[in-house]
């Protein structure tokens, strides 16, 4: 008989430790970090005034090729009544961008003020087939494109 007595008060102390863990805990917040001193807080450095609009400006460069002469340092709406209406008009900060696309070749047409604040004119070109993509002379693409 004292077996039996003995058995529910196992049971018993076996199940304390479950019981406890089945407790809630408090949950303690993460201790706040130190104050810091003026000494260590770093500030960013003043902002610096806005450089100048001919600060940092640099004339492109300009092609010169035979054949080029009535598109190079030609303006945008000169381009078109040349040329015809461009099909992609690209602006890029001061930079633009006009394709023209006849059947025989694509030109590109690179566009970039000479000086500070002056309207962007073209400055170079690249011409390539349309039915591949490879490249062509310039100056015959620009002479098709004149033709249509």
């Amino acid at each position: 008989m004292r077996l039996n007595r003995i058995a529910p008060r196992s049971a018993i102390l076996l199940a304390i430790p479950l019981l406890a863990a089945c407790a809630t805990v408090p949950q303690v917040a993460p201790p706040e970090p130190p104050a810091r001193s003026p000494t260590q807080i770093r500030l960013p450095p003043p902002a610096q005034p806005a450089p100048p609009p001919t600060a940092g400006f640099r004339a492109p460069s300009v092609q010169r090729y035979a054949g080029l002469e009535g598109v190079i340092e030609r303006d945008s709406a000169t381009l078109q009544q040349l040329l015809g209406t461009a099909r992609l008009s690209l602006a890029e900060g001061d930079m633009r961008k006009l394709q023209f696309v006849g059947e025989s070749c694509v030109l590109d047409v690179f566009l970039y003020p000479l000086r500070p604040g002056a309207e962007p004119v073209a400055t170079s070109v690249e011409a390539r087939r349309a039915s591949d993509g490879r490249e062509v002379d310039r100056a015959a693409c620009v002479a098709a494109l004149r033709r249509r």
